[in-house]
């Protein structure tokens, strides 16, 4: 289902775009997991991750969300954290910002 030459899916938009930061930290995540210092995550791993989703969820959210639960997904599946672990530091950085008022509507990471 991830080989989808060939479907007629319309025009692709090759413009450039700003990515969130959320975006951007996610890539920095990635490459820093990665990195030959650490060697956490692969990138063969994080492609497998990405292609182990259903084709509804595949379609359903974005580039960087397939990024980052694939990374949340490594890290549980590679015991360098806990789902809980990882739940219970989204909570305390999401209360953190909104205690400073800061809310992150519009750049939710999706966890």
């Amino acid at each position: 289902m991830h080989d989808i030459g060939g479907l007629s899916l319309g025009p692709i938009d090759r413009s450039e775009h700003d990515l969130a930061l959320w975006e951007k930290r996610t890539d920095a995540m990635l490459m820093l997991l990665g990195d030959n210092k650490r060697r956490v995550l692969s990138v063969d791993a994080h492609r497998r991750m990405i292609e182990s989703y259903g084709e509804q969820e595949y379609d359903r959210i974005t580039y960087y969300e397939k990024w980052i639960r694939a990374i949340r997904n490594l890290l549980v599946e590679q015991e360098v954290l806990t789902r809980d672990e990882i739940e219970a530091r989204v909570a305390d950085v999401r209360a953190k910002h909104e205690n400073a008022g800061r809310r992150a509507a519009k750049e939710r990471v999706p966890w």
